[in-house]
Order: structure tokens, then C-alpha cells, then sequence
């Protein structure tokens, strides 16, 4: 691999500061020529799956991590190297989730060295431990902080991270970083601090910084990056940056190769549960015996032919794909239901299979109204689709059903899922419109107007309304209406998800981040629920 890698690089899933979306980081590496690509939002794996997805559909290599915040707010990058290092990743991201306030995790010091296997560590931006005691002129307190991470990570896992985007203090603290990895005789890494794929977006990006301290983009100045010189940067435009330092461009692309040995795709793969039974049996038995008990309760003894067939085919398919266990877990928890008198109503494609009338996950005979299991068990494709169960549960039993999942799993195997709420023309309207100073209460009428189901695009309902249409010509209304169509669509914030819920077999904080919810004890993913909710079990 040669070139340049660029290995600290923000998203929209860093929350009001990053200000392009994962495929438009990912196309953009693309154009430029990158063969891999790392994604290190702030203290959130939330957008890693759709990062590594759309690299992959891109020949990208993706490499997944985060840029975590410890105790005393300093910064860290850490990349997961192998399986092991992306579990210790969300461990880490878990536990700063559930000990520190909501949205705002903080990873302890201490916990670095028990979660440091598999995981290669960049001393982190300007607001790094290192970087900074360097820039206040302090290069004992440096080499000390930075053998303190050497010891926990291992002097060929740690590197001395390097940014230069020509702002005043970047050439001298380079040099100050530089002589301290020689000093400690560890690598030294070139890195962009990327927030968005190319410089236009820059404003957008502020933007979002005075989003986040709810203020406008006059006042929040002092909070705002330099210039627009956080973007996806060509090769060639940072070898020119670190001309004399080569090893810190090289040391990229051997971080990269490193990083292939995880793969977010291929080893956060889900497999169904199994199901333990009392007496020794395995799961396909089980379900055998539940279903042709169900069969003579339902039929009268000998089974009708077609029946028996089908039940047979469904059984085979489901053996072949190995989804026992999956069945038997819900109908283990429909069981409880039943026991408690709880409402519950099967739907979705289950009502074509027989299997599932028999355990109760649909109340429909898929016999008496000829029903084709086919839309919900593939023959031609065993392995590629989740069943399709849907159980619904009202308000009150839906709350029953999670305290008994928890109780019966652990949040160590167990987790609602979690949901983005993403700009919408109403919402990106305010949003903008405050930043820019503009008038509430006309501001407050554009998003009443394009909250109707029936507006069409902001830039036609603006000049269909008489007192709009004549300032669209003015360079504020201008960036107006830009900044609002690259804010739509973005994730706002996190919220809970009303009914999704995760089990998991192995533990579930090193499969996703997880955190406390607002609203009770119960955890949540901190991934979007496209992701992750239609499995309902994952490995």
C-alpha cells in the first residue's frame, strides 16, 4: 500500500461538529485515490457500520475507531488492529457511556490498560495530553505523558500523531512532537483532523459548532476552527504539508495494513441463538417435538398429508439454515406472555409458515388460507434474510416483556435499541435560521409552511411566498438555503427506540457501544436501529 491514509476523520455521527456523511467521506477518498480509510468519531462507533459498508461497496479498506475523550477532556485516536481491539474499543466507549453524565463519556486513565490489547493509539489532535503540554512549552511533562501511553499500548502500537492545517502554533509543536518521538524512539503519524469531505462544507461545520453551544455563528467566533483546512485532503497536498517528514506519510499506509486484520463487516457477523434443552436435546429436536405436539392438538390424529409435508419442509429449511434456536427463543418469551395473560398479535410475513402458527408467533393457518411460505423462508436462500416476526405488545405488556428480558438475559446480553432522529426541513430550518441571526418569527414561518406534508422543495415554497421571493437573491438568504439542504437529513440527536430490543449471546458492550438511558436503568445500542434491530439476535 502506498500514498496516504488518512486516519482521523470525522462524520455527521460526531454530533453538531462533523459536517459530511460517511458515503460522502468515503466518495470523496475514492476520487482522491485512498485505498483505505479510517472513520474516529467523537467517543461513538454510531456510524462505523454504515462507514464500512459503503467502503467496502467502494474498494475501500475501512478502518474503524474513535477518537475517545479521557477524564481530564485531552483526546486519544485509537484504531481497532483485530476483533479483540474493536471489543476492547466499545468496552471502553461502554463504560465511559454509563459512569459519566448523559452525552458527555469520559474514559478513565486507569481503564486504558485493560482494554489496550488490539488496539493501536494515536497521541490525538492539539487537544491530545501530548500535543498540548508540547504547545504550553512543556516537553518534560510531554515525554512523560507519552511514555505513560507507550507502556499501556506498547512502543510499536503508539504513535506520536502529527497535524499540520496551517494554523500558528502547528509548525513548532511538530517539531516539538517529533524530537519527542525520537526522544522515545516511538512512530510519528501525519494526520488531517478531518470534519468534512471538502473545504465548501467548512461552513457548514461551523455552523453546527454554534448549533451545539445554541448560538449564533457571530458569537460562537472563538469556538470555531481556524480556517477551512479540516477536509479530505489529496496525497500529494500532505506530503507537500510534511515535506522533510516522509516517515510520518508512510507510517499511514503501514497503520492501514495493520488495521486489515479486522473487518467490521466480516467479524461483527450475527449468528442465531441455540436453544438448551433440560433433557439433551438439540434445538432442531426441540422444535420438532413443540410443533408436531401443537399439530395433533390442532388436528385430528393421523396429520392430513399436506399438512405433515409442510410442516416437514419448513423443519428441514429451518435446520438447514440453523435458525432453531431463533424460533424457540420467541416462543420461550410468547410462553411467558401467555403465562401473564399479556396481549400479544403476530404479523408480518410469519403468517405463511406453519412452524410459526404451531408456536403462536401468528394467529393465522397458513393452511386455511393457502399461504405461501416462500416471502418468509427462501429454499433458494437459507442463509441471507432474517425471518420476518413481528409480536406486538401494548404499552403496559411491552414494558413487562423488557423487564423480563433483562431479568432473564443481563445487560450484558441484552439492549433496546437505539434510534437517530435526523434533521428534517423543520427542525434544519430553526436550526439555520438562528445561527444566521435571522428573524425568529419569519424563520418560524418557513417551518411551519415546510412542515406540511404537502411542501415541496424549500427554494420553490420560499419564492411562491411574496415577502420571501425578492431576497433570495441575497447572499444570506443564499447560504440560507444551502446550509439547510446539506443540514436535512443529518442525525440531530440519539433517542430511544420504542420497541426494538437486542439479545445477544456473547457480551453485548463488545458487539456496540452501549448506554444508560435517560428515561430508565435500561441500556441502549449506540447504533442506528437499521443496522441491527431486524437481526433480534446477534453472535
Amino acid at each position: 500500500m502506498t500514498g496516504y491514509v488518512e486516519l482521523h476523520c470525522h462524520s455527521c455521527f460526531s454530533l453538531r461538529e462533523g459536517a459530511s456523511t460517511p458515503l460522502e467521506l468515503v466518495l470523496t477518498a475514492k476520487e482522491l485515490g485512498y485505498p483505505a480509510l479510517a472513520l474516529t468519531d467523537h467517543d461513538s462507533l454510531a456510524g462505523a457500520m454504515q462507514f464500512a459498508q459503503a467502503a467496502k461497496a467502494w474498494d475501500i479498506q475501512p478502518i474503524t475507531g474513535a477518537e475517545i475523550t479521557l477524564s481530564d477532556e485531552s483526546h486519544l485516536t485509537l484504531l481497532a488492529e483485530t476483533p479483540k481491539g474493536y471489543a476492547n474499543l466499545s468496552r471502553l466507549l461502554s463504560r465511559a457511556n454509563l459512569h459519566s453524565p448523559r452525552g458527555e463519556p469520559k474514559v478513565d486513565f486507569d481503564w486504558l490498560a485493560e482494554h489496550a490489547q488490539g488496539l493501536i493509539a494515536l497521541s490525538g489532535c492539539r487537544q491530545g495530553e501530548v500535543a498540548s503540554l508540547v504547545e504550553r512549552g512543556e516537553p518534560g511533562a510531554a515525554q512523560k505523558a507519552a511514555d505513560r501511553f507507550r507502556a499501556i499500548f506498547g512502543p510499536e502500537s503508539f504513535f506520536i500523531e502529527l497535524q499540520n492545517n496551517l494554523v500558528y502554533e502547528d509548525q513548532s509543536r511538530n517539531e516539538g512532537l517529533t524530537a519527542l518521538a525520537q526522544d522515545l524512539g516511538l512512530g510519528f503519524v501525519a494526520t488531517n483532523n478531518v470534519h468534512y469531505h471538502e473545504r465548501q462544507r467548512s461552513r457548514l461545520h461551523d455552523l453546527m459548532v454554534a448549533v451545539r453551544h445554541r448560538t449564533t455563528l457571530e458569537e460562537v467566533r472563538p469556538h470555531l476552527r481556524a480556517n477551512s483546512e479540516f477536509y479530505l485532503k489529496h496525497s500529494a497536498e500532505m506530503e507537500h504539508l510534511f515535506d522533510g517528514l516522509p516517515e510520518a506519510i508512510a507510517n499511514t499506509t503501514r497503520i492501514a495494513e495493520r488495521c486489515r486484520g479486522f473487518d467490521l463487516i466480516r467479524d461483527l457477523s450475527y449468528e442465531f441463538p441455540n436453544f438448551e434443552s433440560d433433557d439433551g436435546r438439540d434445538a432442531d429436536q426441540v422444535l420438532r417435538d413443540v410443533c408436531y405436539q401443537k399439530a395433533r392438538d390442532y388436528y385430528t390424529s393421523p396429520l392430513p398429508e399436506t399438512v405433515e409435508i409442510r410442516l416437514i419442509k419448513e423443519l428441514e429449511l429451518i435446520k438447514t439454515s440453523h435458525r432453531a434456536g431463533f424460533f424457540l427463543r420467541l416462543w420461550d418469551l410468547l410462553r411467558y406472555a401467555h403465562e401473564r395473560d399479556l396481549p400479544v398479535r403476530g404479523r408480518g410475513s410469519s403468517v405463511g409458515s406453519l412452524v410459526c402458527f404451531f408456536l403462536g408467533l401468528s394467529g393465522i393457518d397458513p393452511m386455511k388460507y393457502d399461504l405461501a411460505v416462500e416471502r418468509f423462508l427462501n429454499e433458494a436462500r437459507p442463509d441471507s434474510d432474517v425471518p420476518d416476526i413481528d409480536l406486538d405488545f401494548g404499552r403496559e405488556a411491552r414494558a413487562e416483556m423488557f423487564r423480563h428480558i433483562f431479568e432473564k438475559y443481563g445487560t450484558e446480553h441484552a439492549a433496546q435499541v437505539c434510534t437517530f432522529i435526523e434533521y428534517r426541513y423543520a427542525s434544519a430550518i430553526r436550526d439555520v435560521g438562528k445561527a444566521l441571526g435571522l428573524p425568529e418569527g419569519e424563520i418560524d414561518k418557513i417551518a411551519k409552511r415546510m412542515h406540511s406534508r404537502f411542501a415541496g422543495r424549500l427554494e420553490d415554497e420560499l419564492a411562491a411566498m411574496p415577502e420571501f421571493a425578492s431576497r433570495l437573491k441575497f447572499p444570506i438568504w443564499s447560504d440560507f438555503l444551502r446550509l439547510v439542504n446539506q443540514l436535512r437529513g443529518m442525525p440531530r440527536h440519539l433517542s430511544q427506540h420504542s420497541g426494538g430490543v437486542i439479545i445477544s449471546t456473547n457480551r453485548m458492550d463488545e458487539q456496540v457501544p452501549i448506554e444508560a438511558a435517560a428515561m430508565d436503568d435500561r441500556f441502549i445500542c449506540q447504533w442506528d436501529k437499521d443496522s441491527v434491530a431486524d437481526a433480534g439476535f446477534i453472535k
